[in-house]
């Protein structure tokens, strides 16, 4: 992870498009972690590239939104025969889809919506149940339009801002980590004095 941080850093002006490219690539199923490219993205934009904020935001908003309608179209394209493939087998399991389907067909845009904010497979999972299910595309990629700037935006800020404050948390992070050694020092003390004194008493 850290060359990958040192690499961005000094090819800063095509993080953005390494971004995307990557985004999208995640729109196949192949294991490509969103969730941690935007975390990486917004820290690195609070901290070491910040004149590629806009920018790093943007890629990941336009690149979230098309690696959707890639996962639709695998899903719509390929249809069951994913089940078929081993790759996909892992994540896209019948009963799986079962579930994501009826949610889909029943809540729709809470579907996709929610669905955003859940990783490890399930976001990719609720784009290709929608395609191979044939659900109408001018209405799942106006309903995901809104979801994508929804949980693109409030994620961005939210580690954008952890970013900003990286050195209050770890400073932090110390103060907590201390205090629980004190206590975890305090407690073993503790108990081996109660022992010793309890023998004493025995004796």
């Amino acid at each position: 992870m850290q060359k990958i941080v040192e690499f961005i850093v000094e090819h800063s002006s095509y993080a953005p498009w390494m971004t995307f490219g990557m985004i999208l690539l995640a729109g196949f199923n192949i294991p490509i972690s969103i969730d941690v490219i935007m975390v990486l993205s917004a820290v690195l934009a609070a901290t070491a590239i910040p004149e590629h904020t806009y920018s790093l935001y943007l890629s990941i908003l336009i690149g979230a939104y098309f690696s959707a309608w890639i996962a639709y179209g695998v899903g719509r394209l390929l249809g069951k025969k994913l089940l078929k493939l081993r790759w996909f087998a892992k994540i896209l399991h019948q009963e799986r889809l079962t579930k994501v389907g009826a949610f889909y067909d029943k809540h729709g845009f809470l579907t996709l919506l929610f669905g955003r904010f859940i990783p490890f497979g399930i976001r990719n999972c609720i784009f290709m149940t929608a395609g191979m299910s044939h659900s109408h595309f001018g209405r799942f990629a106006m309903r995901d339009m809104v979801a994508c700037f929804v949980w693109v935006t409030t994620c961005f800020y939210a580690f954008y801002n952890i970013g900003l404050n990286y050195q209050l948390l770890m400073q932090r992070v110390k103060i907590i980590n201390i205090g629980i050694f004190l206590a975890f020092s305090v407690t073993v003390i503790g108990l081996v004095w109660y022992k010793k004194h309890k023998k004493k008493r025995a004796s």
